[in-house]
């Protein structure tokens, strides 16, 4: 009869664990991450925003940038680019894939210390950095790190 009677008294408890475990269950099953396998004609190259220099087109790969979470995107600049000091509120981390680039790290653009990179070259925007860049050769970056990202100007009023 104790047996009886403690069963009866966890029964709710089990109930409830299960309807939980359920729901932990699926809310991992919509978050987890989707198949995806593109070719380069597949790609859809948008232009940026506002924000970002002439020319410059954005392909966004997996998540948003603008959203919490993490994001894997690249970008496509033109010979002659020129990006002022800015930096990003998330830590990001580069691959070149294709061309020329250079860039520096501080609050004046200073040509002396681009560092040039060029395609398979990987290099860090920690968070809050100031840094620029130069592109030398048409270049094509894959950027990835955790958004909500953005670009806020150094010197907002030059």
């Amino acid at each position: 009869m104790r047996q009886n009677k403690i069963s009866a008294e966890l029964k709710p408890l089990v109930i409830t664990a299960c309807v939980v475990l359920s729901v932990l269950a699926a809310a991992a099953q919509t978050s987890a991450p989707r198949v995806m396998a593109l070719t380069p004609a597949e790609m859809k190259w948008q232009t940026q925003g506002a924000l970002a220099a002439g020319g410059v087109e954005q392909l966004n790969l997996v998540g948003d940038p603008n959203q919490p979470g993490p994001y894997t995107l690249r970008l496509k600049f033109p010979k002659g680019a020129k990006i002022a000091p800015h930096s990003h509120p998330d830590s990001r981390e580069v691959t070149i894939l294709s061309g020329l680039f250079a860039t520096g790290y501080g609050e004046k653009f200073d040509e002396a210390k681009l560092k040039i990179l060029p395609a398979g070259s990987f290099y860090t925007e920690p968070a809050n950095v100031p840094h620029y860049i130069e592109i030398k050769e048409d270049a094509v970056l894959q950027v990835s790190g955790t958004g909500p990202s953005g670009r806020r100007p150094v010197n907002p009023e030059r």
